[in-house]
This record gives C-alpha cells, sequence and structure tokens, in this order.
C-alpha cells in the first residue's frame, strides 16, 4: 500500500474525495476570479458545448449541464457506474458536427458484463439525452482488482478523429504492449470503427489496431491546440515526476520503463516535466492541461499560444511558454482542480474536486481608468418637481461616482444617478456633473444645466388599450391618448410623440420608432419571429406643452398564452419544435396565434425503426400550426419494425 500511494498519490486522492479547504485562487494582478457553480459532487472532467453550454462529469455518473451560468436541475444523462477509486464518469466529448447530430461522447467504467471502461454516443435533445439513444463506441479491456489508473479523457482532432487516453490500470506491462488498450492513446473514427493508418494497424488485431501512442502510465488529461493540431498529454507520475508529453504517433513514452528523461533511443521523453513534493513548481499528480489559443482573445498578448496546466495535490496552475520550454506560477490556492479548459469567452475555466466541487472563472480585467460613456443631460422641470441626472462610465472596477453642483461636492450623492428631490427657484442655472474614480485614475462628466420654470409640466393620458390588454398574434392594436396642460389646454397632435418597443425577457426591441404629429394609430401583431411566451409590447406616449416641458406615460399589452404538449406513440422518441429536437413528451407554453413548426422525424432508438405515420391534427410530418386559443396536444404516430 505504501508504494502505491507513493506512486499514484494524485489521483488516488480523487479516490478517496481528498479535498483543500477554500476556494479562491491567487491569481495575477488584473486577473479576477468568479465561482459559476459549487456543489458538484466528486467531478472530474468538463467540456464546452458549440453553443456555450458546459457539461461536467460527476464520478458518480451524472452528466450534468451548466446553461447561463446555472447548474440545470435535471443531469443529460445518469449512467449506472463503478466509481471505486478512480472509476466512474472520467471524460465528455461533442462531436464535430454537434450543431446537425447533437452527439455527445463519454467515457465511464461500467460493471456488465465485466468491469471495464466503456466509450459511449449519446444523442441529445436539448438539455438531456434521447431516452435509448445510447450507441457503444468501443469497449475497453476488463479491469482487475485494482480501481487506479483509468485516464478517461476524449478529444476530437481537427480532422474529426476521436481521441481516448487510458490508464494502465495499475500494472505498467499493459503500457507496452500492443495485446491491449490499457496505458495508450487511442485513436478511432466517430463511429467506432478504426482508422487503416493508425500506426499500428498491421501488427495489433482487432480492437488494438485503435492504439495511437503507448508507454503511458496514467494520461489523466490531454488537449489539441487550435489551430496547429499539436497535442499535449499529461501523465500521471510514480515516485519522481509529473509530465507533459509532446502527442506524436506511434511514440513510446516509457513507462514502466523510464519515468521523466530517458536516454533510452527507443522512448520519448517528456516535453516538460516537474518533481513530486510542495512549491510553485513540485506536486504529485498533473491533472488538467488546455492551450490558450482561443477564438476571441481575452488575456494579454504573451499569453497567446501558452500551454495551462495543474496539480491536483499542490492546488496550482502553471503556464508553460510552448516556445521555450520554461514554465511560470499563474495561481494557486485552487482546491483540487482536475479538469482546465479555455472558454469560448477567451476566459480560463478549472474545474476542482474541493469544497464540495467547484466551476470557476479566471478573467482578465485591464487596467484602465475612467472613461465617461454617457453624460447627464440638461434638465427642465417645474417648480417643485424632481430633477434626475445620470452618468455611465466604462473602466477597471470598481468604479466610485461622486456627484458635484457648480463644483461642490454633494453629500451622499454617489451613485450613477443623482436626483434632487424637489427644485425651487434658486436651483434654476445650477450645473452638475459627476467624477468617477477608480485605482487607476479619475474623469470628469460634461456639466448639465438644470433650468427651474413656473410653467406646470403637461399630462398625458394613454386612453387605448385598456389597461390588462391582452393580445393575439395576427391581431391589430389601437392605441390612443390625450395631452392637457395647465397654460396651454388641450394639445394638439403635434403635441404627441409615439413609439412603440417589443420586450423580450430582460431584451428590448425597437417596433415602431418614435414618431410626433398623431393623437393615436395601430400596429398589427406579427405570426412568426420570437416564440417565447416571455414577450409583450409597451406603447410609449411622451407629451410636449409649448415650453419645452414633457411628461411620458406607457402601456404594456401582454400575449394571450397556451399550453401545448407535443407527444409521441412510443415513449423514448425524438420530436422536433421549430426545427430543433425535443424529447417527447415535450410541454411549451406558447402565445395564442403564433405559427411554429412541429415535426416527427424517422429513427432508429435501442435497434428499433420508427417511421412516421401521421399527427394527429392531420398535418405533413413536418409543418406549421397556428398556436390554438386553448390548451391542446399533438400526438406523432409512428410504425415500430426491426
Amino acid at each position: 500500500m505504501r508504494a502505491l500511494i507513493a506512486g499514484a498519490v494524485g489521483l488516488l486522492l480523487i479516490a478517496i474525495g481528498f479535498q483543500n479547504s477554500g476556494i479562491a485562487a491567487t491569481i495575477p494582478s488584473g486577473f479576477s476570479e468568479t465561482q459559476i457553480v459549487t456543489g458538484l459532487a466528486n467531478p472530474t472532467a468538463m467540456a464546452f458545448a458549440p453553443d456555450g453550454r458546459i457539461f461536467v462529469c460527476l464520478q458518480g455518473g451524472q452528466l450534468r449541464v451548466i446553461k447561463d451560468g446555472a447548474l440545470l436541475a435535471q443531469p443529460f444523462v445518469a449512467l449506472n457506474v463503478d466509481s471505486l477509486g478512480e472509476r466512474g464518469l472520467l471524460g465528455v466529448a461533442f462531436d464535430p458536427n454537434f450543431a446537425t447530430n447533437h452527439f455527445v461522447y463519454v467515457y465511464y467504467t461500467t460493471t456488465s458484463p465485466a468491469t471495464h471502461n466503456r466509450i459511449s454516443r449519446f444523442t441529445a435533445a436539448g438539455d438531456v439525452a434521447v431516452a435509448g439513444s445510447e450507441m457503444t463506441i468501443l469497449e475497453l479491456d476488463n479491469l482487475s482488482s485494482a480501481s487506479n489508473h483509468n485516464g478517461g479523457a476524449l478529444h476530437f482532432d481537427r480532422d474529426g478523429k476521436l481521441f481516448a487516453a487510458v490508464g494502465e490500470n495499475a500494472n505498467g506491462a499493459n503500457s507496452q504492449t500492443l495485446t491491449n488498450l490499457l496505458g495508450k492513446m487511442l485513436r478511432i473514427n466517430a463511429d467506432g470503427t478504426i482508422p487503416t493508418d493508425n500506426p499500428f494497424y498491421a501488427q495489433a488485431t482487432g480492437r488494438n489496431r485503435a492504439i495511437w501512442a503507448l508507454g503511458l502510465r496514467n494520461p489523466f488529461t490531454f488537449a489539441f491546440q487550435p489551430g496547429t493540431g499539436r497535442m499535449f498529454i499529461n501523465d500521471v507520475g510514480q515516485n519522481t515526476v509529473e509530465e507533459i508529453n509532446d502527442g506524436i504517433v506511434a511514440s513510446n513514452y516509457g513507462w514502466p520503463e523510464s519515468e521523466g528523461p530517458t536516454s533510452n533511443p527507443s522512448h520519448r521523453g517528456p516535453l516538460y516535466y516537474y518533481f513530486h513534493g510542495s512549491g510553485p513548481f513540485a506536486g504529485c499528480a498533473i491533472t488538467g492541461g488546455t492551450f490558450y489559443n482561443p477564438d476571441v482573445g481575452q488575456f494579454p498578448a504573451e499569453y497567446v499560444g501558452s500551454y495551462f496546466f495543474a496539480d491536483f495535490c499542490t492546488g496550482w496552475i502553471n503556464r508553460l511558454d510552448v516556445e521555450t520550454g520554461s514554465a511560470s506560477t499563474f495561481a494557486s490556492g485552487i482546491a483540487s482542480p482536475v479538469d482546465l479548459q479555455v472558454g469560448p469567452d477567451g476566459s480560463l475555466y478549472y474545474l476542482a474536486r474541493g469544497s464540495g466541487g467547484v466551476l470557476a472563472r479566471i478573467s482578465y480585467t485591464p487596467a484602465e481608468p475612467p472613461s465617461i460613456t454617457q453624460h447627464p443631460a440638461d434638465r427642465t422641470v417645474s417648480v417643485g418637481q424632481p430633477a434626475s441626472f445620470s452618468v455611465a462610465a466604462s473602466g477597471s472596477g470598481p468604479l466610485s461616482y461622486q456627484w458635484q453642483r457648480n463644483g461642490t461636492n454633494i453629500a451622499g450623492a454617489t451613485s450613477t444617478t443623482y436626483t434632487l428631490a424637489s427644485a425651487s427657484g434658486a436651483d434654476n442655472g445650477a450645473r452638475f456633473h459627476a467624477v468617477v474614480t477608480n485605482p487607476f485614475g479619475s474623469a470628469t462628466s460634461n456639466d448639465a444645466l438644470l433650468t427651474v420654470t413656473g410653467n406646470a409640466p403637461p399630462v398625458a393620458t394613454i386612453t387605448q388599450p385598456a389597461q390588462g390588454t391582452l393580445y393575439t398574434a395576427g391581431s391589430t392594436i389601437t392605441y390612443a391618448g390625450t395631452g392637457t396642460d395647465p397654460e396651454d389646454g388641450t394639445l394638439p397632435a403635434s403635441a404627441f410623440t409615439w413609439q412603440v418597443d417589443f420586450h423580450h425577457d430582460t431584451h428590448v426591441h425597437p417596433f415602431i420608432a418614435a414618431f410626433s404629429g398623431a393623437t393615436g394609430g395601430s400596429f398589427a401583431i406579427p405570426q412568426t419571429g420570437e416564440t417565447s411566451a416571455n414577450v409583450w409590447y409597451r406603447i410609449i406616449l411622451t407629451i410636449r406643452d409649448s415650453a419645452g416641458q414633457s411628461t411620458t406615460v406607457f402601456r404594456d399589452v401582454r400575449p394571450r398564452t397556451v399550453s401545448i404538449t407535443l407527444n409521441a406513440q412510443h415513449n423514448g422518441l425524438r420530436l422536433t419544435l421549430d426545427g430543433q429536437p425535443v424529447p417527447e413528451p415535450y410541454t411549451f407554453t406558447a402565445v395564442v396565434g403564433m405559427i411554429r413548426s412541429i415535426g416527427a422525424p424517422s429513427q432508429v432508438v435501442v435497434g428499433w425503426n420508427y417511421t412516421f405515420r401521421s399527427w394527429s391534427d392531420g398535418g405533413a410530418q413536418t409543418h406549421n400550426i397556428t398556436v390554438p386559443g386553448t390548451t391542446t396536444t399533438y400526438t406523432a404516430r409512428y410504425q415500430r419494425s426491426k
């Protein structure tokens, strides 16, 4: 046992759930850390979907989805796994054509018919796997009673080949033979077949032809460099060193005959290695690695092309200069990191097992002094009316605000907006501006002039549509209003300005641009476009009197909605809504009158052919529906055959 612990301490710590205390990393100046999700039970690996979702493997068998920064309650899939020691759900990758085929690949330890690691493919339907869609891609060798050294990382190369890193199951002899897949880098086609140009295709037989490189101990992670396709393999060491190996076809990395640098001409030594121990350049288990070559660079230019790698035991992330082979420190104090990825936003993401399981993001914030992006505007108000001034600024946070009146600080006025509660004649002609500061400098906005007049503001009223009016897509909304003024009396059409905005959740889209000269109008609600039910139209009326005083009011018109269910006669099939796959039964809220597209593709599930026969509404296999005014179920009928 002492020898086992000394040799495999890094991944053994993962297996027994060792956790460092704390989750806040120490990072360089100019960088910031954000915890995305906590409470991940024993995470092992992660991958970014092409649409930005993050899929996280939990050792116990759940593949969880993080969407828009939140951990979804329902797992993508929950597998029955052997999670003893270092076994379990260990790797995930997305098909290069995921946008069209929705294929997700996983590496996990199964007990059927005997304990071994398996690579399988699932079909995604939104945020969950289609029931019964698992397709076995590759069955690896049966495992011994040793529960460590399983590897598990999966990645596609730029040619669309799937690579898998496999540990030697705590038996060094496995690494040097072509008669099993243990202790190897494997290369297969996306459907599980083996490319005939694999280096040992002629020497090996059967599934062993998938071997691409050998002589590895426990390659827990590896990475491809975007653009170049270069591969780095992180091999967890035994007693002495941790290795980053240049992934080169047909290479023999020497284990168990070599560890670290080697003089054996048959073996390929590591590109970079570090010794076991404590400190900023020592550790015991290299468990994460990724190249910094994002499509959108966020870090400073000197980081581009670097290779970030992590050590599980000492909790640091270091940076390797690929050109010089020298390493430098980057982050420390991380609670047991297991995986690193560069996100589509150019930030560095790390997955850690400590403190209950954490996914965090490290971003770069350049040291920028404040800059005013929106100056406060002049205001004209009546005596006794409030007057508000607002400013907007950019720059490195935190930003601080101080409003001044005629060059003198206003006590307590330290937010982006300052409001004078009740203007008096003495306030006429006062000038207001904001001073914005951060640790790197300050900026002062333009002055805004306050004019206080005895003229009272006009009164604006929207008379149509009535408060609480609901709309149906395809209908016409008529709007009208009145405007009066204490000094001017009833105001003419020239005093009216109308605008209609379309709201979707937190987003606002112009629908009718501001126009003047009418006391009312109308508009038609489209039947196509945004399909969400969380939408509404805002009708805005501004009345301006002859003295330039104005008053603005608005009226919201919300949609009628109903619940629609898409069903199939057979459980586990995949239907489509507006061209996107959804699991059946699928219930959604829709705006009455909107035109939606539903489809029932023919498909194969668990060896059965399901051929479309008909929809309950008589429509074609894929057809449009106009959302009815009552709750409705649409059922697809299939014929099942072998």
